[in-house]
């Protein structure tokens, strides 16, 4: 093998402590938390993601990160659709009905959905809601990462505290001063 080419951590147990190693960083990144939602065939899809940034504002583009082993990731990458639906603090109990597959029928039973233009769902208590079309995909390791075109905005006029994630626990933030 060509040096160049060679991995850095060449020892399982350096790569695994080094896998350790990043998630324990990544967990101090404080993020908004965005529920990810998608239909195909009339049949809704939703992941909790903390991977998702905008790209551009010419042409509004945002990027999602999601897991090809989850349930969610086929019904955004054959429908070519999703919403991000940025979970305000009201929403967290959301959080844990989407994050675990046996409450998957519970889904979209709580919470005030609406169906928007491309035909994903909007949760209507989001802080926001984007309504995208998949413009671009690239497989990623354990990931697709998805590129959206920004179609729509929902917004409410009001103010609402924003959920955030930080060291493996929800948050609500804290104005730091006036």
């Amino acid at each position: 093998m060509n040096a160049m080419f060679r991995p850095l951590l060449s020892d399982l147990h350096d790569q695994q402590r080094h896998v350790e190693s990043f998630k324990a960083g990544m967990r101090r990144f404080a993020s908004g938390v965005a529920l990810v939602t998608s239909a195909e065939d009339s049949v809704r899809a939703g992941l909790i993601a903390t991977a998702v940034s905008s790209v551009s504002t010419s042409p509004p583009t945002l990027l999602v990160c999601v897991n090809k082993n989850s349930s969610a990731h086929g019904a955004i990458d054959r429908s070519g659709i999703l919403c991000v639906n940025l979970l305000s603090a009201e929403d967290v109990d959301l959080v844990q009905v989407f994050s675990q597959t046996e409450r998957r029928a519970e889904r979209f039973a709580s919470g005030d959905w609406r169906t928007l233009a491309t035909g994903a769902p909007s949760l209507h208590s989001a802080l926001v809601s984007f309504d995208c079309e998949v413009v671009e995909r690239l497989s990623y390791g354990t990931h697709t990462i998805f590129l959206g075109a920004v179609k729509e905005v929902h917004s409410p006029e009001k103010y609402i505290d924003p959920l955030l994630y930080l060291d493996s626990a929800f948050r609500r933030v804290e104005k730091v001063d006036d």
